[in-house]
């Protein structure tokens, strides 16, 4: 991609709308100094000592900074919390980021706050070291009533969005904000707006999604289609275009260092490869930042190649932020594109 490429598609950005249906939750980072550690008086176990705090927006909320951090006009969050303290610290934490609209986030007490609570060992001069993490999600199915708020808020946003970005995060299916309801309501929208780009992504893999854009990893891709993960590229290309093909819609397959795949509904298929490590990694957050660049590339005007790299480009910043779900900008996409 030459620079002038580059900056018509990103001068478009400050223009886009973008909507994120999908599971947000809230990423809470306590960072332990060890040289203060202790030991408890009352049971004789170790004391981890935390001397910082510090959260963020996770899951759908970190294809969310990636959109902030590209300089996306206006964003949706469609998603859902808890009234409890997490959801007052993930809704401040998306109300102070830049082009971020609460309009159609749903705030009930019939849910917990998705949280990820990571403890880290910070030493200095060394890469954090992550201990064993502490989840709260949600066991039960989600309420009618909240699929309800949900899907009128993608109804109410889907008429002046540019793209919407779908992420389904949860283990258990119904427990999210992609249940069953809701992934109708998309696949009638999908069918009611054909021009519409729409971007999905799960956890649990895409089997029972509507013909969207697909992204996937390479175990998501064996799941659905039975292509082993490390497969030569050329079976992956070719099961990559068949899915293609059936959705009438493209199919996105990263591979880790060995890049992604990206076919259309021609059938036709390509390879773009990671770009090489240029120290310590972190893979955290790296597909969703695929998915952000993406879906703003796309949306943009570029065409399937030039979206893989800019996606390939800020994946890779992304892995080398160490200790936090990083994100990519545009700048940062052009220096190491060779751009300036």
């Amino acid at each position: 991609m030459n620079a002038d490429r580059f900056a018509a598609i990103t001068d478009r950005y400050p223009r886009l709308r973008v909507a994120i249906l999908g599971d947000f939750c809230l990423d809470r980072y306590l960072e332990i100094d060890p040289e203060r550690a202790e030991v408890s008086l009352e049971t004789g176990l170790p004391v981890h000592n935390v001397v910082r705090v510090r959260s963020q927006p996770g899951a759908a909320g970190t294809i969310l900074n990636n959109l902030v951090a590209l300089g996306i006009g206006t964003v949706y969050p469609l998603g859902f919390c808890g009234e409890d303290g997490e959801g007052h610290e993930l809704q401040r934490a998306l109300g102070r980021l830049a082009g971020v609209r609460l309009d159609h986030f749903v705030v009930t007490p019939d849910r917990r706050t998705f949280t990820y609570c990571k403890p880290l060992v910070i030493r200095p001069g060394q890469p954090p070291e992550e201990l064993n993490r502490l989840d709260s999600k949600n066991w039960s199915p989600t309420p009618a009533t909240v699929e309800a708020r949900l899907i009128a808020g993608l109804r109410a946003v889907s008429a002046g969005v540019d793209a919407i970005i779908v992420l389904d995060q949860v283990d258990l299916a119904n427990t999210g904000v992609v249940t069953s309801s809701v992934l109708a309501a998309v696949a009638e929208l999908a069918r009611e707006r054909p021009d519409l780009r729409i971007v999905a992504d799960s956890r649990r893999g895409l089997r029972g999604f509507p013909p969207v854009t697909f992204k996937m990893n390479a175990a998501e891709l064996a799941a659905l289609a039975g292509v082993h993960p490390s497969a030569e590229l050329a079976a992956i290309r070719q099961q990559a275009a068949t899915l293609a093909r059936q959705n009438r819609h493209d199919v996105f397959v990263t591979l880790a260092e060995r890049g992604i795949v990206g076919a259309g509904a021609d059938g036709d298929a390509e390879h773009v490869p990671a770009l090489p490590v240029r120290g310590p990694i972190d893979i955290v957050g790296a597909g969703d930042a695929v998915t952000a660049n993406l879906a703003s590339a796309l949306a943009a005007g570029a065409n399937r190649r030039e979206a893989m790299e800019l996606a390939m480009a800020a994946a890779s910043i992304v892995v080398h932020q160490l200790g936090t779900t990083g994100t990519a900008s545009v700048p940062e996409i052009r220096r190491l594109l060779g751009g300036g």
